[in-house]
Parts: C-alpha cells; structure tokens; sequence
C-alpha cells in the first residue's frame, strides 16, 4: 500500500512567486540529462531562435519577480504578471514590428521580444519606469502600467477585458480598406494586426461581438488580416474554463480560421505559431490562434491562492512552469551548461532590480496639469484654422453636381439637409474620411441625413455595417489607427448606451495612457433627444445625456438649426485631424425637418448654409436678444430681466415662451443656445449670468441627469448663485409612445410657468 508522501514546508509558502523562483533554480541545479547538440537542428527554429526566445522569457519572469519584491517598498505600483504566459515571444518573435499589435497585459515576453525588432532599445529599463509610474516611463508617462511602444506599433491598452478586440479587428479592416480609397499607410500594406486576450476574456460579449464581425466580414470575401490570440491559461482570476472549452467553442466556428500552438514550449510552438502567422498574413482572414499557456504566481500580487486552491493544485500548475521547460531544452541542447544558465538567471535579475532602483529615483507625475496634459489637447488657432481651410474648391463643385448647385447658393434649408451637405463638403475636403453604420449608405440614413453621399463618393467611403454598435466604433477606432477620418453613424442615442466604453474605455482614452503619442481622431454622428410627436417611445426619444458628458476628454457638439450643424461639423473634423480628438455631434432628431418656429408656415427655423470658410470655436454659444433673430449682446449690455440657458430642442421651445414672457410679463429676454455640451464654457455661462435679474435653465436631459447641473453650477461657481433661478427639466423616466411623451419631457408651457414663478 502507498503511503501519501508528506508536502515540504517550503512549498506550503504563501509566496507563490519564491517557491517558483526557487523551482527554477534547483530545477537547474539538479538536472542530471544527457546532452544531444542535434536537438535545435534542423527544426524551424533555430538555435538563435530559441536562445533569444528563451532570454525574452527569462526577463519578463524576473520583470515580475521584481515587482512582487518592490511592491511592498512602494517602488512598484503593478504586479499583475505574465508569468506562464512566456510562450507569447513566439508570436512577437515570428511578426513584424510594424504589426499593430493589441496586447493582453501578460505580455511581458512579447515586449522583450519585440523590442529586439529595433535596435537601441532596452525592454528592462522602459518596463521599469512603466512599472514604477515614472513621468518618464515611454509608454504612458507615468499614467498606468501599459503594455505600449509607439516605434514598436504597440498600441497600449489597460485592463484589457476584451474591449480592445473590435479596434484591432478595426485596425485589420483599415489596413485593406486604404488601398481602396488611396490612402497612404502607416505601416507595410501586408501588415496585420495582433490582438491577444486570454480564455476568460474570449467568452465577453465585446469579444463574442469581435468574432463575430470578423467572421461577417470573411463570409462576404472582404480582407480582415486579424490574428486574434487567445492565450489559454484555463483560469480568470479563480474561475476555471471548463476543460477544452476554447477549442470546443473555437475550432469549428466558420470564417475564422483555427490553429492551436503550444506556448509551454518554444521547440514545439514555434512551427505552430509560425503557421498561424504564415496564413493571416498570406490570405488576409481573421484567425484564431489558441496558445496553450498556464498561470502560475497568481492572477496579481495580493491574489494569495494558497488561500482558495489546494497546495497539490498549485503545485501541480507550478509543475508546467514554461520556463522550466526552456531550461530543460537549453541544457539538453548544449546551448547552457546549469552554471552558465544560473549565471545568466542571476544576472537578467540583477538587471531588472537596478533598473527598477533607479526608475524609482526618477521623477514621478506631481502635478494635475501634467496629469491631465495628454488628455485632451486644444490648440485653438491650429483648430480654427483647419476649421476655415476652404482649398477644395474644385472638389466641393464635383461633389455637388456643379457650380450652381452649391449649397450657399441655394435658399434657406432645414437641419438635415444642411448636416447632409456639410457631409458631403468634410468629404470634399477630407478624402481620408469614411462614414459608415447601419443603413446610411444607399438608404440615406433612417432620416435621410446621409443620402447622396454613398453616390457620389461610392462604396469604399460611405458604406453599412453590420447592426453592431460596439463593432460600429471598433472599426472607427481601427480606421483613426491608420491616418484616416471616420465619421461613424449611431442610429439612436439609446443604441449609443450598447457601446458606451467602446469611447469610454478605448477610444477617449488612448491619448491619456499613451501619453498623446497615439490618438484615435473620429467625428461620431449620434441622433438622439426627445420630442418625435410621440413616435418610437424612449429608444427613439433617448434624453440621457450623462453617459456622454461623463467620459474624460470628449467633446459634444448639439445644434439646433442648419447653420450651426454645419459649422460645428467643420470645428469637430478640425479638432480630431489637429489635435486627434474624439468629437460627438448630437443632432436632435425632432429638429431635423423643423421649418417653422412660431406658426406653421413662418419658415424661421430655416437656415442658409454658411460658406466652408466658416465655422464655430469650441465652446461659442449663439445668443437670442429679444425681438432679434440672432445677435451678440455686447459685454456693456445692461442687465436682462430673464436669461434662458439651453440648448437642442430647448432653443425653439425658450424663443416661443420667451416671446410670451416679453408679452405678459413686460420682461426683455435673453435666450442662449449653448450648442457644446461638453465641455461646458464656464466663463461664458457665468459672464452672462452677470447680466441676468433672473434665470431659467431648460434641460430636455432628465431631472438627475442632464446638462442643467453644469451649468447652475457654472453660475454658482461663477459667484451667481443668489440670483432668482430654476430648472425646467425632464422627469426622472423612460419617455412612453404617443401623447404621454411630452408629460415627460419640458415644454413651452413649463418654461412659461417658471418664469412667472420667479416674479
């Protein structure tokens, strides 16, 4: 009968990453095999292959044993690690570095691997400084620990929960789509683009939505030369993936193309690998390479799994350590005897710890300027001038149809037509912009905001998409990666909230945690507010402004009427080419054919179409005096009885019950279109609150979240905050079908109501 062998104390450590560190050496310390000099011979990689495969392995282990010991000191501030996950040097190995690569955050060996791809560069010291969140770190300066290398095409990503796969599918498509449209790359025409995640991840819906269109888009014969990496570690965090599940769910999926690799060893992967690369490269279709990997050290350092795993499970993971079958490989091989292999063990440690010390003496981010400064960079006169840049004369005549149908030349129109040609002028003007969403090419839109684009600019610039609003801006995101303008559509604001991180998490973020040497410029169009006569009920009547006014660095235009449509569009375009931002322009749907402001017939909500030399600057309001259609007040202008603050389908409803308010209550009234809502002008708001008795605020967004808290604290902030004032606001609601809609939403009558009750 067998006796149960007693476990040594050692390995009953808490310190995970001490027992592997000492599983290692004396793995080497001990080993006893036969030497054979033909075992790298004649194989697909080589001797030097594996050799520096196995030094990339070696410095992402000790980059994690680091950081494990320095974190405690306060001089590393990341210890989620790539240790099990070194295999994936095969694949930085066996790329290019002009591949767009879309990293999972246990790609340590990746890096040190792609860094050989440049001469000069030093994988130990630039990860040091990223792991110690020093202003100098290369990556992000100091803002998060990311995996991220602008001359190596590393495009950083942070928690990478498989928002990052729709962008690299994106990137894949742009690469193809350049071609189409004669638009210069950045990289190779043959490139691909790289996206690796883990097991876990790939069951997320952003990812299920990634393979999805990439499969869409093989099945109809387009080119998307995307390797997606699923590094197969069979655990997220504590949750297990069910034995064989990825191949299982994978492998027989049509038009995304299966491979399977071994990434615990490199003699065996490396061919595996190899073929993967050889065909996405070579057919251009998105594949899918399954790397077997495993997870010892924890998912981070104060994951403690003795504490939840039993000491034989871990003991058993810690058995299929990769790295100890590299050791294995280069001491069977001859390429080390156990000293030399110790030796260089020791000295890549030695490495990263002096690298670490001193990246710990570095400077660090001590200031919210230099904090914020990549976040979201403005250079107003650059803006303006690009704005105003009108030198495509002979293209804006082609794009019309002729000199005579040129839209300043034609009567006032109302706010679609005037978006619509402002499209198609940004699109004389811009020959690297795209738009694209659902049913926006020969349908013309759902409204036809964009018909007579798809005609006169054809296919590969105006095209459908798949009705996916998360793929919608991953391709925008993958389109900006490579130099080109997209002009995504989203249907409904409502259908926005689907796909909200895709700008969120991913696009707005890029310049902050790449520290502005990435950008993802995109104009988005999204339809939304309320006001549809009762038509489509709360997903054709979306109010919920929040999710947008939220997100970092964002700018969102509004318009009310054609005109200012079309000169916020050139503003938007201008500031993502310039300054790479990601603009939104909410357009009110209920506006969009609007002719009339006071009676039916009076046309005034008609506009001309301003010529394309002019536009808005970021944060210009149009200001309504009474008895006037439009017109500055001059800062010397005496005090107003009421200033109404708003904005959207507010500014029609303010200019009528202003006009009632002037004729009940004797008061001179001043209306203001605030047209960007993010970010909000501060000073202005509070200038004009200077020469305000009273004020009104009408927000169409609901009572906890919309615009109006912004500005009143705009006015308060401003030293305001005694003057009479109130909110007419929407109710705290979903908006209902039909006549109950507008019991929900403000309208003439609430402004009117409230003014009188600041008497």
């Amino acid at each position: 009968m067998s006796v149960a062998q007693p476990i040594p104390a050692r390995q009953k450590n808490v310190n995970r990453a001490e027992v592997c560190d000492q599983n290692f050496k004396e793995f080497v310390q001990n080993w006893r095999g036969r030497v054979n000099p033909a075992l790298l011979a004649g194989g697909l990689c080589s001797e030097r292959d594996f050799g520096e495969l196995f030094e990339s392995q070696l410095i992402s282990r000790h980059l994690d044993l680091m950081a494990r010991v320095l974190r405690v000191q306060n001089k590393v501030f990341y210890t989620i690690g790539s240790s099990g996950h070194e295999g994936n040097a095969m694949v930085a190995r066996l790329t290019r570095h002009t591949d767009p690569a879309f990293l999972h955050y246990r790609s340590g060996a990746f890096m040190a691997e792609r860094f050989r791809k440049l001469p000069g560069m030093d994988p130990i010291m630039d990860s040091a400084l990223s792991f110690a969140a020093s202003a100098e770190d290369p990556a992000s300066g100091g803002r998060h620990k990311v995996w991220g290398s602008k001359p190596l095409w590393v495009i950083p990503q942070t928690s990478t929960i498989a928002s990052h796969l729709p962008k690299a599918l994106g990137t894949a498509v742009a690469i193809e789509q350049a071609r189409r449209i004669g638009h210069v790359l950045p990289v190779p025409e043959d490139s691909i683009a790289i996206c690796s995640f883990g097991d876990a991840s790939s069951n997320h819906a952003t990812a299920q939505t990634a393979f999805n269109a990439a499969a869409w888009t093989a099945y109809q014969k387009l080119p998307a030369p995307v390797l997606f990496v699923c590094e197969d570690n069979g655990i997220g965090i504590s949750v297990k993936t069910p034995t064989d599940w990825v191949r299982a769910n994978f492998e027989g999926r049509r038009d995304l193309d299966y491979f399977f690799a071994d990434g615990l060893d490199l003699v065996a992967g490396y061919e595996q690998v190899a073929r993967a690369v050889h065909h996405v490269r070579s057919t251009r279709r998105p594949t899918f390479l399954h790397l077997r990997t495993t997870r010892i050290m924890g998912h981070a350092g104060t994951d403690f799994e003795i504490e939840w795993r039993s000491i034989e499970e871990l003991m058993a993971v810690e058995a299929t350590d990769p790295l100890l079958r590299s050791a294995a490989i280069a001491l069977e091989s001859g390429l080390h005897t156990p000293e030399s292999l110790l030796a260089r063990y020791e000295a890549i440690r030695a490495q990263c710890f002096a690298a670490a010390e001193e990246a710990d003496r570095r400077p660090r981010l001590d200031t919210l300027d230099a904090v914020m400064a990549p976040l979201a960079p403005y250079t107003p006169d650059k803006v303006a001038a690009e704005a105003r840049r009108a030198d495509h004369a002979t293209r804006r005549v082609a794009a019309f149809g002729g000199e005579d149908k040129l839209p300043e030349k034609q009567p006032p129109r109302h706010l679609a037509i005037q978006i619509n040609n402002a499209l198609h002028d940004l699109f004389a003007k811009y020959p690297e912009a795209l738009l694209f969403g659902e049913d926006v090419a020969q349908k013309g839109g759902v409204y036809t905001v964009t018909k007579g684009l798809h005609k006169a600019f054809r296919n590969a610039r105006v095209f459908n998409t798949l009705l996916d609003e998360t793929m919608i801006l991953g391709l925008a995101q993958g389109y900006a990666n490579m130099g080109m303008l997209p002009l995504p559509e989203i249907q409904y604001l409502a259908y926005f909230h689907n796909a909200c991180d895709q700008i969120r998490g991913e696009a707005a973020s890029l310049q902050f945690f790449s520290n502005n040497q990435y950008r993802n410029p995109m104009l988005v169009r999204i339809a939304g507010l309320g006001y549809q006569r009762g038509f489509g009920g709360h997903f054709h009547n979306d109010n919920s402004i929040a999710a947008l006014r939220d997100i970092p660095g964002l700018v969102v235009g509004c318009p009310s009427r054609g005109d200012d449509a079309a000169m916020m569009l050139r503003t938007l375009a201008a500031l993502a080419k310039v300054d790479g931002r990601v603009t939104v322009l909410l357009e009110p749907i209920a506006l969009y054919m609007t002719k009339d402001l006071y009676e039916a017939g009076d046309g005034q909500w008609l506009t001309r179409y301003p010529p394309p030399e002019q536009a808005l600057a970021l944060g210009e309001a149009r200001i309504y005096e009474a008895g006037n259609t439009a017109a500055e007040a001059p800062p010397s202008a005496p005090p107003c009885d009421l200033v109404i603050f708003t904005y959207g389908n507010g500014v029609p409803m303010s200019l009528r019950a202003a006009r009632r308010i002037e004729q009940e209550l004797g008061w001179k009234v001043r209306t203001i279109d605030l047209r960007w809502l993010v970010p909000l002008n501060e000073p202005f708001i509070a200038a004009q609150a200077a020469r305000a008795r009273r004020i009104l605020v009408v927000d169409e967004g609901r009572h906890s979240a919309g615009v109006g808290e912004g500005v009143i604290t705009a006015i308060v902030e401003g030293g305001h905050g005694a003057l009479p004032l109130r909110r007419v606001v929407g109710a705290d609601t979903y908006t209902p079908l039909a006549g109950a809609a507008f019991l929900v939403l403000p309208g003439d009558a609430d402004i009117v109501a409230a003014a009188q009750a600041l008497r």
